[in-house]
């Protein structure tokens, strides 16, 4: 494998969910030995890396983003062992591995918990964020969890409130605590000397608290975040004091220093930050911090130049020394096809355009298991759900589970071959014509315009390295822009209409069919 350095600045990384790729062993769970098993379809791709989800010990209460041992694998997916088969197996295909770590909090199941918790004074009863109740009893300050209620869970035994952002079972963990970072560095190292090749940050910016507690303030305006900001109440602050404090940054640089012990090691950062994501993202990102980092604001429903536009220029010009990474799907939102896809559209047709933007942007992408497919957003019963998100705030929100449903291999195989057992999640009757061995061969089907997409940025250095300049154009539904590289130039031209669109310039005139795209070589 390559160590070069800047590898990942055009990288394309595949995102695997691993609980609905591929079962090995019957049990209705996606594992370790079943990515494996897949790895030369992800190759056939053309992509850079892998990105895997967390497949750590894990009680599972958020679906593995609960970690109670850092340095095992949890028995659904497998083994240690299955790991390094499965990092070996992909370094001879030529993929990179880069795996999720959970930083600001464990389970409440983790060692480390049980211990804080069961008395004020032992070695690490400040591992966690704990805090005294008011007066009244009442939490220490209004800080509210991203999955309902507040942020706070009252412990009886030590007769204290501890911090949660998230689940209540998924207690933050302290990094003011230099030894909680020491131990969270460890961990770092631990995959790092089985052959990672780097690490996707989960929720990078919540690693730090105000130590003083204070109150956030109302949000100005709940803006256009989507349908989860006003069914949410977490929507209705501004987060200047639960997350996104200067002393991230502090530990970030430690972490960076700790990969750079490892040749072409990275870390890709999730940070959501509401209105100040290009400032979190340009505070982040570059030189001694971040290699890249992604934001949430192409995960909404809007589909137009002047949105896109705008989002790629804030953030774009954000990252210093670093790098955006672009993406419009993951295991959170729901799928983009079903957001962005119109009545009468051929989804088709919406997902070839996205691909071709996605490989024309500067920095790395990362795509969603099931993109190259085309797979739409997945209908589920309520009784189906696994998700406690979804749970928690259905029917307003019907959660995530929608996007993590089983991939669809083999259309007529018993659940569409992602497994013998019954899924954890059902196999969408809406997916099964989707399934791979229906896409393979289809000259002109999702699966080919992917690989056509990330074909032609590998092989252009404009699309993988250049440099990108918008460009002004007299039709509101065409986004045009150049890229270049060492003096090769290449125009970028996207038709977002539903109807036939032209391009006509000094330079060139092209017909741009609906929904199509273009690049020309000036």
């Amino acid at each position: 494998m390559t160590t070069d350095p800047d590898w990942w600045r055009g990288a394309v990384i595949y995102q695997v969910y691993p609980r609905s790729f591929q079962d090995s062993d019957g049990d209705g769970v996606g594992d370790l030995n079943g990515i494996t098993r897949r790895l030369p379809h992800i190759a056939s791709l053309g992509v850079d890396a892998v990105w895997i989800s967390p497949f750590f010990k894990s009680p599972m209460a958020d679906m593995g983003y609960d970690v109670s041992d850092y340095r095992d694998v949890d028995p659904l997916f497998g083994t240690l062992g299955d790991f390094d088969r499965l990092i070996g197996t992909a370094h001879g295909l030529g993929l990179k591995i880069i795996i999720d770590q959970v930083l600001s909090h464990t389970s409440d199941q983790h060692q480390w918990f049980v211990e804080s918790r069961a008395r004020r004074d032992n070695p690490k009863a400040d591992w966690y964020v704990w805090a005294d109740a008011k007066p009244d009893g009442t939490a220490p300050n209004n800080w509210l969890s991203i999955f309902g209620g507040p942020a706070w869970e009252w412990d009886g035994v030590r007769m204290q409130y501890y911090m949660h952002s998230f689940l209540a079972s998924q207690p933050d963990l302290n990094l003011h605590n230099p030894a909680v970072q020491d131990e969270l560095l460890d961990t770092i190292r631990f995959w790092l000397d089985r052959g990672v090749d780097g690490f996707r940050l989960d929720a990078c910016n919540h690693y730090f608290h105000d130590e003083k507690l204070r109150d956030n303030p109302p949000a100005a305006a709940l803006g256009d975040k989507g349908s989860v900001q006003a069914t949410n109440p977490y929507g209705f602050q501004d987060h200047l004091y639960d997350k996104s404090q200067p002393e991230n940054l502090l530990f970030l640089a430690r972490l960076r220093a700790l990969l750079a012990e490892y040749p072409g090691a990275i870390a890709l950062g999730e940070v959501g930050d509401e209105e100040r994501s290009p400032a979190t993202v340009a505070a982040y990102t570059g030189e001694g911090l971040l290699h890249s980092s992604y934001t949430f604001d192409l995960f909404g429903p809007q589909f137009d130049p002047a949105h896109f536009r705008k989002v790629f220029e804030a953030f774009g010009s954000a990252a210093r020394g670093g790098a955006v990474c672009w993406s419009i799907s993951n295991h959170d939102v729901m799928r983009y096809v079903s957001r962005w896809t119109k009545p009468g559209d051929d989804p088709a047709a919406i997902a070839g355009l996205a691909i071709n933007l996605l490989v024309s942007l500067k920095g790395p992408i990362c795509l969603y298991q099931g993109e190259e497919l085309g797979l739409p957003e997945a209908e589920l019963a309520f009784e189906d759900l696994r998700d406690p998100y979804g749970i928690r705030f259905w029917p307003a929100f019907k959660g995530r589970d929608g996007c993590r449903t089983p991939m669809p291999w083999q259309a007529n195989a018993p659940n569409a071959g992602f497994s013998e057992g019954k899924p954890w999640l059902p196999v969408p009757p809406a997916h099964v014509p989707l399934a791979l061995d229906r896409q393979e061969g289809v000259a002109h089907g999702v699966l080919a315009a992917y690989r056509s997409a990330i074909a032609l940025r590998h092989r252009s250095k404009p699309l993988s390295l250049g440099t990108l300049t918008f460009l002004e154009s007299d039709d509101a539904n065409v986004l045009a822009f150049t890229r270049e590289w060492a003096g090769e130039r290449l125009l970028c031209l996207f038709n977002f209409a539903r109807r036939e669109a032209s391009w006509n310039d000094e330079d060139s005139f092209v017909d741009l069919p609906p929904l199509g795209w273009a690049h020309i070589i000036l």
